[in-house]
């Protein structure tokens, strides 16, 4: 996936938010494992920084039954 900071102009539509929204998910439904993976990476960067993707947990959790 290519994130270019220029705006392609020929890729505007109009429409109701409603038909957007339908079509976006039509469009993430058809998208693969590696693409939907791509984008929350970057998105993750985007508003925490590349620390939220290559540093480490800050706490290890631990899980118990409850009774």
């Amino acid at each position: 996936m290519n994130f270019n900071t220029r705006i392609d102009k020929s890729q505007f539509s109009f429409g109701t938010p409603e038909e957007h929204d339908k079509e976006e998910m039509q469009y993430w439904k058809k998208a693969s494992y590696e693409e939907k993976l791509m984008t929350i990476t970057y998105l993750r960067e985007c508003f925490y920084g590349t620390e939220a993707t290559t540093g480490r947990l800050q706490r290890l959790y631990k899980f118990s039954k409850r009774k």
